[in-house]
């Protein structure tokens, strides 16, 4: 996608051979700026910070990562020693362990010496995959859109809600929730975009907004708890979200908030769907009862950063000294509650059937 008329990925290979770069998300929307990384240490950091974030850029990231490491240490205690330790930055979202295995199947067998060369190969290969599954995805969805605007009259944009960060920034390219809204933006169809603020890190505002300013699609920044009201209103036509995770059952982990929105595009009758690329289903969780949920800092909860009237950047707090505050950062959105599954294979029912009828070669594996 596009920030000032250039084209970016999320993250991509160093030109010395021996680093890679990321754009830094929590400067983002007031600053951008890069950072380059050099060990899987800094490629943890970057992680578990939230420098880079949204489930198939983690992944992505823990592969360049794991091929840092194996610069430094090529052994298999190097290998093990750096897979445990990019693999518990973020607990929720499948693609790190997912992202981790498929290096760690790669290399494995290799001699130490062939290591390093072939993860980055690999890590490549896995951020490349990514942008295509994103695509395609996009290409899925946006016949979802396309069959609404037929139905509205002429030039009446297309409204969608999204929660979080579901875009490019959370991908290596395209995004999943936002897919399908590129592509349709640049096929012509009217669409506008409801933004969801997504307290407390306020993603929406800061990530989702800020790339659909950027490629020029029309949207409209809101506060989390005004979905529903639009939804009664009928201004949203229909709902796309990502997710950090799908269990066997569909299930669906995003991130806070979700499942409010799903309750209340139900109770209105408005679709609700989520997209997500295959590296995201766990088939060994029968539930969404299983998942487990990240309990991040209280301090998130209690302030907030932004831009002040200078210019300067700063973190002021928002709640009365000494209150303690709770920070669950995703929840868990049954999938009686989600219209249907938009993948890079096609869009299938929220359940295992659905599920399997996408990649019938999990039967054995589904849990």
């Amino acid at each position: 996608m596009k920030i000032n008329g250039k084209a970016y990925r999320t993250i991509w290979p160093g030109e010395d051979g021996a680093s890679v770069v990321i754009i830094d998300q929590t400067k983002l929307p007031h600053r951008f700026e890069t950072v380059t990384l050099r060990t899987a240490e800094e490629a943890a950091h970057a992680i578990l910070t939230m420098q880079v974030r949204g489930a198939p850029l983690i992944g992505a990231t823990a592969a360049y990562g794991l091929a840092l490491a194996l610069l430094r240490d090529a052994s298999d205690a190097g290998l093990a020693g750096a897979v445990a330790l990019l693999a518990k930055q973020r607990p929720t979202a499948v693609n790190l362990r997912w992202a981790l295995e498929e290096m760690r199947r790669t290399v494995a067998p290799m001699a130490p010496e062939a290591r390093a060369a072939a993860a980055f190969a690999k890590a490549q290969a896995i951020a490349d995959e990514d942008v295509e599954t994103c695509r395609r995805i996009g290409v899925h969805g946006l016949a979802l859109i396309r069959a609404i605007a037929e139905m509205k009259p002429a030039g009446a944009p297309v409204n969608v809600l999204t929660h979080c960060n579901a875009g490019w920034l959370a991908c290596v390219d395209w995004g999943t929730a936002t897919s399908p809204i590129y592509q349709a933006h640049d096929a012509g169809i009217p669409v506008h975009v409801w933004v969801d603020e997504t307290r407390p890190r306020n993603q929406g505002a800061a990530l989702t907004a800020f790339e659909l300013a950027s490629h020029g699609v029309p949207h409209t920044l809101i506060v989390d708890n005004a979905g529903g009201h639009l939804m009664q209103h009928g201004q949203v036509d229909l709902c796309i979200v990502g997710t950090d995770r799908v269990a066997a059952n569909g299930d669906v982990a995003n991130k806070i908030g979700t499942y409010l929105k799903a309750l209340a595009a139900h109770d209105n009758g408005v679709p609700f769907y989520v997209a997500l690329p295959y590296s995201t289903i766990d088939w060994t969780i029968a539930s969404g009862h299983d998942i487990p949920i990240e309990e991040r800092s209280a301090d998130e909860v209690l302030s907030m950063h932004g831009q002040l009237t200078d210019g300067s950047v700063a973190s002021v707090a928002i709640a009365a000294a000494g209150s303690p505050a709770a920070n669950p950062a995703f929840d868990v959105t049954p999938a009686r509650l989600v219209t249907g599954f938009i993948t890079e294979r096609g869009v299938a029912p929220a359940d295992r059937s659905g599920l399997l009828a996408l990649y019938p070669e999990r039967r054995e594996s589904a849990a």
